[in-house]
């Protein structure tokens, strides 16, 4: 037997694991596939909440789409505090998502909590509630004119559920823009709200459609502009803001994020994942029982512009309110 033919069986072998590798059967190359065990998504609300609905509901095309088991990790407290405290303490591997709302960009806002804007990168948006001024159907007041015109007169009595909340400060900014008067009157939550208005104690509120839509719909309130650039399909008769001239636009908005350092091939798989998984009809269903539609789902670019704007403009409404100072970052 020739030397030659004795080689024969090793450089099979050698072929075999080459190949092997290449069509990616070989170990080194499986650990490199993302993601390959379960994400958590931290919310910072309790089961029920709105954060946590949106979550769940968005688990359901997610998982389809990732391959791998997901999760809601509630770490609930402090305003969002503690969700974005439990954020910076992850790997930044991609494998834990927060969903975040303006409570979170706002707490940041207040210099409170351990990361900073920049610390945040957003993934994907899963819902976009703007704000919607309202007031009571027997109201004397007819129009965002008529409102303004209130305010000219005395201070509008604007229904908030927090000093330095969304609805405060997309009140205070509103009525800056417009040149008009307003004086926040606080209550325990947005059912508080309702109530109120609906008895004639304040004049307004700033109510998301998911709030309001069915006393809209009873007549019992009357919807005079949504703070944002587009109009919604629910209430496609009532006018934004900007379309009434007035560059103000508020929502509540809900999306995930990660933590800068994240590898950017992995955020792009998170983004795609996520958007396949919010087209899923049973995520569509959610938004469409919430008055919202497929618009509300937005790809990484449009959110975290959408990021930036609301918190620029809750910090300097923040600073002309006197809740933080001006040169505190």
């Amino acid at each position: 037997m020739s030397f030659s033919r004795l080689l024969q069986p090793a450089n099979a072998i050698m072929v075999s694991l080459v190949a092997l590798l290449v069509s990616g059967g070989g170990t080194a190359v499986a650990q490199d596939a993302f993601p390959s065990k379960p994400i958590d998504v931290v919310t910072h609300a309790s089961p029920g909440g709105g954060t946590d609905t949106t979550a769940r509901a968005m688990l359901i095309g997610a998982q389809l789409a990732f391959g791998v088991d997901m999760a809601v990790l509630p770490k609930v407290g402090g305003g969002g505090l503690v969700s974005l405290s439990y954020l910076s303490t992850r790997p930044r591997d991609g494998y834990t998502m927060l969903g975040i709302t303006p409570t979170h960009l706002f707490a940041i806002a207040r210099n409170q909590g351990p990361l900073r804007i920049e610390d945040l990168v957003g993934v994907a948006r899963a819902a976009d509630d703007p704000i919607v001024v309202m007031v009571r159907a027997t109201s004397e007041v007819d129009s965002m004119a008529d409102l303004i015109a209130l305010g000219h007169r005395r201070p509008i009595k604007w229904g908030t559920t927090q000093i330095g909340g969304i609805d405060h400060v997309a009140g205070a900014i509103l009525a800056r823009v417009a040149g008009t008067e307003l004086s926040a009157v606080p209550f325990g939550g947005g059912g508080e709200i309702v109530t109120n208005l609906m008895s004639g104690s304040i004049d307004a509120a700033g109510l998301n459609l998911t709030e309001g839509l069915d006393q809209i719909r009873r007549s019992d309130f009357r919807a005079l502009a949504v703070m944002a650039e587009q109009r919604m399909g629910a209430i496609p008769d009532v006018p934004t803001t900007v379309e009434l001239g007035y560059d103000v636009t508020f929502s509540t908005i809900r999306g995930y994020v990660v933590l800068r350092g994240t590898p950017e091939d992995r955020i792009r798989v998170l983004e795609k994942g996520l958007l396949e998984g919010m087209r899923h009809k049973s995520y569509q269903s959610y938004l469409a029982g919430s008055g919202l539609d497929a618009s509300s789902v937005a790809d990484r670019e449009t959110w975290n512009a959408q990021i930036a704007r609301l918190y620029r403009d809750a910090r300097q409404a923040m600073i002309e309110l006197g809740i933080v100072q001006g040169g505190q970052e």
